[in-house]
């Protein structure tokens, strides 16, 4: 159990998430999670589960022993303004783009902050977030953090120099992953499988393909291999999937992802 309270500034997609998955998993009481967000309808929600909710950042963090801070990067100057004089043992960022060297830069004292790059799988503890720290911040502090992501997900440790590039692989890639199953139940429904067995289909397919890379520890291309038999159904589907420059569309899709993370950290 985790028996430290801990505080989510912004209940969006991303912070409710987190907030929600730490809750199912058991690992916290709600009664130690505070929340603050401007959309009633968000806080609603965790009111409802036994959570604290907060009139604003400023109360929050006064009550909170770690504040995740679950806001858009354009928000934060806006909440860090209300926090610069606010002392917490721990804020955690999850805020693609933001350093934590700028996070710093709001505080009237030298706060410990951790930088992590979760994503939305963490609602239902399949999730895989990146830690980095940096000083004042301790190694237990970094532990913490580990511990927390770590109920709801896979959690690695990185230099903060990499977190652009972990926005692109996977802060960002459930979306390009659920835009392959629907084009995938797509195509089943056009072949004559009902929609909602063709997304069944597909998302079982892809999620069972992903934890034999997990598992086994093979090549992906070593996987993908054993399914294409010579002169097979899956090799001619390779093969359309290369002329249509598969491959070459994740690459530049995720190369745009971490340039534009750089575009908010300058």
């Amino acid at each position: 159990m985790i028996d430290k309270k801990i505080g989510f500034i912004g209940a969006g997609n991303m912070g409710g998430a987190i907030a929600s998955g730490l809750i199912g998993s058991g690992v916290i009481d709600p009664k130690h999670i505070f929340v603050a967000d401007l959309d009633v309808s968000k806080t609603e929600t965790f009111a409802k589960m036994g959570c604290t909710v907060c009139e604003n950042a400023r109360a929050l963090a006064s009550l909170a022993d770690v504040v995740i801070l679950a806001v858009k990067p354009v928000a934060f100057p806006h909440v860090l303004g209300e926090l610069s004089d606010v002392g917490v043992p721990l804020y955690i960022s999850i805020a693609a783009g933001i350093t934590i060297a700028h996070i710093k830069s709001y505080f009237k004292q030298d706060v410990r902050v951790v930088r992590v790059m979760p994503n939305t799988p963490a609602l239902i503890g399949e999730g895989v977030t990146v830690v980095s720290s940096a000083l004042p911040a301790t190694a237990a502090d970094e532990a913490l953090a580990c511990e927390i992501f770590s109920s709801v997900g896979r959690v690695e440790r990185m230099n903060e120099h990499y977190m652009n590039a972990v926005v692109s692989v996977s802060g960002s890639s459930p979306a390009y992953v659920y835009m392959m199953i629907e084009a995938m139940a797509d195509a089943a429904v056009a072949d004559g499988i009902p929609r909602e067995m063709a997304y069944r289909l597909a998302a079982q397919s892809v999620a069972g393909s992903a934890r034999m890379v997990l598992e086994t520890g093979l090549h992906p291309g070593d996987l993908k291999d054993q399914v294409c038999s010579p002169g097979g159904t899956t090799i001619k589907a390779v093969a359309e999937l290369e002329a249509n420059g598969f491959r070459n569309a994740i690459i530049k899709a995720m190369k745009a992802c971490t340039k534009r993370a750089n575009e908010i950290t300058k």
